[in-house]
């Protein structure tokens, strides 16, 4: 049986054509050309890419019972999050919804962390970022860092699971260059288009993937990265006057989140080695995660929370670093009263624009 092959138009998705007349290939919708030898390049490069792949080794080591016997599960009733904390500390409210928490078992059975990052910076450290956080923030309401209390602060151990991978890639992009000039009063732009292939490998070491799902997952990302040149072997003394998270989405289930972040990461330094176009758009791509490994580590982190005209506000510190995040309230009347004043300012420059052009 005859086997149809159709090429696309990269410009508009046509299916391009052999012209006689130009000895090129011709998409009759755009009229754009392409030499045949062009695509034979783009055919033999698809046809040697593979489909996606990963490979992934899982950590399997457990506490053992003089670990656990110096540790305690605190049990929210209100959100179900499950905090591990020293045997000896008294729970007081839970971090995640700020409502009481009791003691209810033992850490048996969990998987070890093999590394911990101890926390560097204490309680008045957070508290000091809090108020730098606020500071200088136009739209604020004026009596939020008056009358907000702050309700609950707490050094929480977060869980996180780190990836290592090796990556192979090949990737074809399509570049554009464009060169546009004038004849009399008709404005004329040629776009020329070129197919540019990459290929090569990547290592990854230490991708983190939070594994809490009671954690916001944007705000665990925005307070990285953490130094893990100060990570020391899991030591269960580490946890004594903290709180600590216990994993509830496991290494398996983090695998595509990990995945998904070394593939954006692989693109994007590819990607980076393409220079001098217009425009650079990526068509066909291969990535093959090989010796993946995952490690189990706790990062500190301090989660705070406010409260302001019955409404919770929470944050979240770097406890290595600093690094601070978290919403505020806006003020409507100010945010109006600027965006007027925005609006007014721009109005004005267009009209002025638009007086001295015809001028």
């Amino acid at each position: 049986m005859a086997q149809i092959i159709e090429y696309k138009c990269p410009c508009c998705g046509g299916i391009i054509e052999f012209d006689s007349d130009t000895q090129k290939m011709k998409c009759p919708y755009c009229d754009t050309t392409f030499d045949p030898s062009a695509l034979m390049e783009l055919d033999e490069a698809l046809n040697q890419q593979q489909p996606d792949s990963a490979q992934w080794e899982i950590p399997q080591e457990q506490f053992d019972a003089s670990e656990t016997e110096s540790m305690g599960v605190y049990h929210c009733q209100s959100c179900s999050g499950e905090i591990i904390a020293d045997a000896n500390t008294g729970a007081t409210h839970c971090p995640f919804c700020g409502n009481p928490v009791v003691l209810t078992g033992r850490f048996s059975g969990a998987l070890k962390p093999d590394l911990v990052i101890p926390f560097q910076l204490n309680k008045e450290d957070a508290k000091a970022a809090l108020k730098r956080h606020m500071s200088g923030k136009k739209l604020l309401p004026r009596l939020f860092s008056k009358e907000s209390h702050l309700d609950e602060i707490k050094g929480l151990y977060v869980p996180f699971w780190l990836f290592d991978a090796d990556v192979d890639a090949s990737f074809s992009f399509r570049g554009t260059k464009k060169r546009i000039w004038r004849t009399g009063d008709r404005e004329y732009t040629e776009t020329t288009h070129f197919l540019l292939q990459r290929s090569g490998g990547i290592g990854f070491d230490n991708v983190p993937v939070d594994g809490s799902s009671r954690l916001d997952d944007a705000m665990m990302e925005a307070i990285e990265p953490f130094d893990l040149g100060a990570a020391v072997p899991f030591q269960t003394a580490y946890l004594s006057g903290f709180y600590a998270d216990r994993y509830d989405v496991d290494a398996k289930k983090s695998i595509d989140r990990a995945n998904e972040r070394i593939q954006n990461s692989t693109t994007q330094a590819f990607t980076s080695t393409v220079h001098g176009y217009d425009s650079v758009v990526p068509e066909h791509t291969s990535v093959h995660i090989r010796n993946g490994k995952a490690k189990y580590a706790m990062f500190p982190v301090w989660l705070l929370t406010t409260s302001y005209q019955g409404k919770l506000y929470h944050f979240a510190m770097n406890g290595q670093s600093g690094k601070f995040v978290g919403d505020m309230p806006v003020d409507k009347r100010l945010y109006w009263k600027w965006y007027g004043i925005y609006a007014a300012i721009c109005t004005a420059v267009s009209w002025l624009l638009l007086y001295f052009f015809f001028l």
